[in-house]
């Protein structure tokens, strides 16, 4: 009998194990992705100290990965109508099982929401199959939306991006980052440094990075920011900073990437009045922090809006970046490791302790 081999996360903060999960029945228009690459992520972190509610434990984790198709049954095709062919280059939206027919996917149109979907490498646990990226093989259950890999991007600069950029196409989306727009992006993590790129290659300027550490500050401006500032810096001095360089207004749009609850203060303290506060960094809850309505929110007319997951067309825009805007930055640089299966662990902890700007599990190295 064949199976997959799969690094499985048992519980919270319980040692991740190698086990072999049942290789699934494949029904017509399911397929195998043999994985090249899956990502270790903020959100990984989250998972292993049990700080995500509903998790089916234990897991495989890993909901973005990219690999080569195998055993495709029936025909499954990409958004051009296209049948995919096994060994197909490709990726997926994690997100399955939004169902089309709720109130949020049918009325306010925000799928993200849905309360029926389900995320691989998240709310799938093993006895659900291999349905993670953290795996040799990942289950292409029906009605997955896959996406074929353009001419032109190769898997490293995809898993780089990877969580990160999807989700910061969907951020900068809902900034509206316009030209000439001023932006500071706080955070400098994957997603902050996305969001850095995506704000310049929308034509932003300037465009300020706060965050630690140094080297990830140092990439950031290979990746289009114009200025940083680190987080040794005191916030009153960060907020004079960034007003010196907006003519003593403070930034257009401020993007919030740094998952910790006082960033959400220091965002309103940077938004020039009138400004947006974009909030994609708060995917747990870090508990509660001190605002004030009045001088921070209402005196300033400031708009502030959150920022949930990603659909399908996040996914399909990266794929654009990476393919046409975004081909001259480095993206792929953005990997400072690479793991097997056996070594996930070091993976893990490694993102847990900011030593590596990107970490990334080669399942079949």
């Amino acid at each position: 009998m064949k199976h997959v081999r799969a690094a499985v996360m048992p519980a919270p903060d319980a040692p991740i194990e190698l086990r072999d999960v049942p290789w699934p029945d494949l029904q017509p228009g399911a397929a195998m992705l043999r994985t090249q690459y899956s990502e270790v992520c903020g959100t990984d972190v989250h998972l292993h100290h049990g700080r995500l509610a509903g998790v089916p434990y234990p897991i495989i984790p890993g909901h973005v990965s990219i690999g080569h198709l195998t055993e495709i049954r029936g025909t499954v095709r990409d958004i051009a109508g296209t049948p995919f062919r096994e060994g197909d280059l490709a990726t997926f939206l994690d997100v399955h099982e939004t169902c089309g027919a709720c109130y949020e996917c049918l009325v306010t149109k925000q799928t993200t929401r849905c309360s029926h979907r389900r995320v691989y490498g998240i709310t799938y646990g093993v006895a659900d199959g291999p349905l993670g990226g953290w795996a040799d093989h990942i289950w292409m259950k029906p009605g997955v939306k896959l996406l074929r890999i353009p001419d032109g991007v190769d898997a490293l600069s995809f898993i780089a991006g990877g969580c990160g950029l999807v989700t910061s196409v969907h951020a900068v989306e809902r900034a509206e980052v316009r030209l000439g727009s001023s932006v500071a992006v706080l955070g400098a993590g994957p997603v902050g440094l996305a969001a850095a790129a995506l704000a310049a290659l929308s034509g932003a300027h300037p465009v300020i990075l706060i965050g630690d550490p140094e080297a990830r500050r140092t990439f950031a401006t290979r990746m289009g920011a114009t200025h940083t500032i680190g987080l040794e810096v005191p916030a009153a001095d960060r907020a004079a900073a960034v007003r010196a360089l907006t003519g003593g207004r403070g930034v257009d749009i401020v993007i919030e990437a740094a998952g910790d609850p006082r960033a959400v203060g220091d965002a309103l303290d940077l938004v020039r009045d009138g400004g947006r506060v974009v909030i994609a960094g708060q995917y747990t809850d870090g508990g509660d922090m001190p605002i004030n309505p009045h001088r921070q929110i209402n005196r300033k007319h400031v708009e502030i809006r959150g920022c949930w997951g990603c659909d399908y067309s996040h996914v399909y825009r990266a794929l654009q970046v990476l393919a046409v805007q975004g081909r001259a930055l480095p993206w792929a640089d953005a990997v400072s490791a690479t793991y097997a299966l056996e070594r996930v662990s070091e993976g893990l902890e490694a993102v847990a302790q900011r030593r590596v700007v990107k970490a990334v599990v080669e399942p079949n190295s």
